[in-house]
């Protein structure tokens, strides 16, 4: 007799609203061994898995799914770490929903099987288990690379050389290793330890780090090939765009990288007993509708504010985040003011913003994006006060090392030009991938260039691919 699939994927245990404002622990609290289980046991285990095909790192979902459902954990979690290094991070922060999840053939019918939530689960046991299993690695083979960043890409980089025998080292211009796991991503959606844990599980493996180095100033990528068989260029995107409209320089005026830097790798929220203050705003706006600008509001909300509102061009449904994240900060008592375009910002006598003048949106054909053309309502001008605004409509790459390397081609937007399918760039011996390439994307998507320029470089420098 067939088994009934449930319908409805099992609930993920959170802190309650009411509780979560007023602290920066983690959210959602994880699966137990039981809740991942059931979770398990809706998987169909397709002949031809779909949901392999969305990953863009390839895990062998089914295979680490039937683990969980038989109670082989530990046979689960090496599956998933074959293809990710960073298995506590992705089933944290990944849109499964567009991915791995998105072509799961469950979801055709009912709920798709919850993949991040029970891959967060086998990386969360592996860690309680105090037991974390490391990869045979290969004799050392006399070459040696350098990496450029330590976010998704870079260590996804780092750790498949290093397994294959390369002597690998990296470069982080912060004082932290993470990249964007670290300055971008808050506590409660990402705690600070579990990025620690998976940078400390990569130099376990052998890769040299060094912080605090800034490569086009401490030393250039030219500088490194002299030392390095082949160097990849995983900096991230870290330059932030603004709306460019009247009165961004105002006081209490801040892009959502210098917000969410301050609090999450300086430890604002932490003020005094750390050392970067970040003032309490009353009422915050946030312009943008992505993850970032849902990360920007909820912090507001923890730091203390009494109003935190998203201003966003378009409507609900033509929001770019997470629907998880969306309903999280609705839940926390963010207000979405949708259809609404900032036209520029007005400060008091001593330069600190006190209004934003806005304007009534409707939407219009859809545009390139696919997304509904928000065009303005003649007559509809208003503002809303605030004492501090958050830009979140995206960033670049930081100048820095297109300025200082010659020969490497530029795009448009400041990014690296480089292969789609090896991340081999302009220049000979140096790869690039990630943000620095695409603009600000997932970490899976970073994660997945920085596979394919690994076995890009492996085969360069190996001979076992001519160039």
């Amino acid at each position: 007799m067939p088994k009934t699939i449930a319908p409805k994927k099992v609930p993920m245990p959170k802190q309650e609203p009411f509780e979560r404002i007023r602290n920066f622990d983690e959210v959602a609290l994880g699966f137990t061994p039981e809740l991942a289980r059931r979770e398990a046991e809706r998987c169909l285990a397709c002949k031809k898995p779909y949901c392999v095909e969305g990953c863009p790192v390839g895990i062998d979902i089914p295979r680490f799914i039937k683990h969980i459902a038989e109670g082989d954990f530990k046979a689960g979690i090496k599956t998933i770490k074959e293809r990710n290094a960073l298995p506590a991070v992705c089933g944290r922060v990944c849109p499964q929903e567009e991915q791995c999840e998105k072509h799961c053939v469950l979801g055709k019918k009912h709920e798709p099987v919850a993949i991040g939530r029970l891959e967060r689960f086998l990386a969360d046991w592996e860690a309680a288990s105090g037991s974390i299993e490391k990869p045979d690695i290969a004799p050392s083979n006399d070459r040696k690379v350098a990496v450029v960043g330590s976010g998704p890409a870079g260590i996804t980089v780092a750790s498949d050389l290093a397994v294959l025998g390369y002597a690998v080292t990296m470069y982080e211009a912060l004082h932290e290793a993470g990249g964007v796991l670290t300055y971008g991503i808050p506590e409660f959606r990402l705690p600070k330890s579990i990025v620690r844990r998976e940078v400390e599980y990569v130099r376990s493996l052998g890769v040299k780090l060094h912080l605090d180095y800034i490569v086009g100033k401490t030393r250039t990528v030219d500088r490194l090939l002299k030392d390095f068989d082949a160097v990849f260029i995983g900096a991230g995107a870290g330059l932030p765009w603004f709306l460019e409209i009247p009165g961004e320089n105002l006081n209490g005026v801040y892009s959502a990288n210098e917000y969410l830097t301050r609090c999450n790798l300086m430890k604002g929220f932490r003020f005094p007993a750390c050392d970067t203050p970040l003032k309490r705003a009353r009422r915050v706006a946030v312009f943008g509708g992505g993850n970032v600008a849902m990360d920007a509001a909820r912090t507001a909300l923890r730091l203390g504010a009494d109003e935190s509102h998203i201003v966003y061009r378009r409507s609900r449904k033509e929001l770019p985040a997470r629907l998880e994240e969306v309903e999280n900060a609705e839940e926390e008592g963010v207000i979405f003011d949708y259809l609404t375009l900032p036209l520029r910002l007005i400060g008091d006598e001593q330069g600190w913003l006190v209004g934003i003048e806005c304007q009534r949106m409707e939407l219009g054909e859809p545009d390139a994006s696919g997304r509904r053309r928000p065009v303005p309502v003649k007559g509809s001008e208003f503002v809303m006060e605030a004492d501090a605004s958050i830009c979140a409509i995206g960033n670049s790459p930081n100048p820095l090392i297109p300025m200082t390397t010659p020969g490497l081609t530029i795009g448009k937007k400041g990014n690296i030009e480089a292969d789609e399918e090896t991340g081999r760039t302009s220049r000979e011996n140096i790869w690039a991938g990630g943000d620095v390439v695409t603009g600000a994307a997932t970490v899976i998507s970073a994660m997945g260039a920085g596979r394919k320029a690994a076995k890009s470089i492996h085969e360069r420098l190996s001979g076992s691919k001519k160039p």
